[in-house]
């Protein structure tokens, strides 16, 4: 569902993303993706060398979360802004719980800014990330996606 500017207002909140636990795969196959192959990352003999108990998710690939849970509320060509302020370590086995909560929406043009405060936590509630992310969302009841015009429900 896209949501429609009118729609929107300070205070609503975007459908929780709950990610599974932290595995070492996982890594594995963000360090392939993104290229960045940072031993700390995927061998634990370089970790714990650097002072850390194991290997730790990519600070980037936390944020992609986040970019996920604004993707899946809307669409990616809506977004103006996206930033992210690194918390704490995310560690193999921690489960990552991304919300989004509108905090100002104002006029901006033939659309409507919307400014969304981002965070994600851990299972146990401890903060990884914070950020904002400002998006503008159509005052029409339609909106192009890929070439194609979706109707918003």
């Amino acid at each position: 569902m896209i949501p429609v500017a009118g729609r929107v207002a300070v205070g609503d909140r975007l459908p929780t993303l709950v990610k599974p636990p932290l595995t070492r795969a996982t890594l594995a196959y963000f360090c392939g993706a993104s290229n960045d192959h940072n031993p700390l990352h995927i061998d634990p003999d370089a970790a714990r060398a650097a002072g850390m108990e194991d290997v730790f998710a990519h600070g980037m690939l936390n944020m992609a979360y986040l970019g996920q849970l604004l993707t899946g509320w809307m669409p990616q060509a809506c977004l103006r802004s996206f930033e992210v302020k690194f918390g704490a370590i995310v560690k193999l086995g921690e489960q990552l719980v991304c919300d989004g909560e509108i905090t100002d929406v104002g006029e901006q043009g033939a659309n409507r800014r919307v400014v969304v405060r981002l965070v994600a936590t851990n299972q146990s509630g401890e903060e990884k990330l914070v950020g904002e992310a400002v998006v503008e969302l159509p005052l029409s009841a339609t909106i192009p996606v890929h070439g194609k015009s979706d109707e918003i429900q």
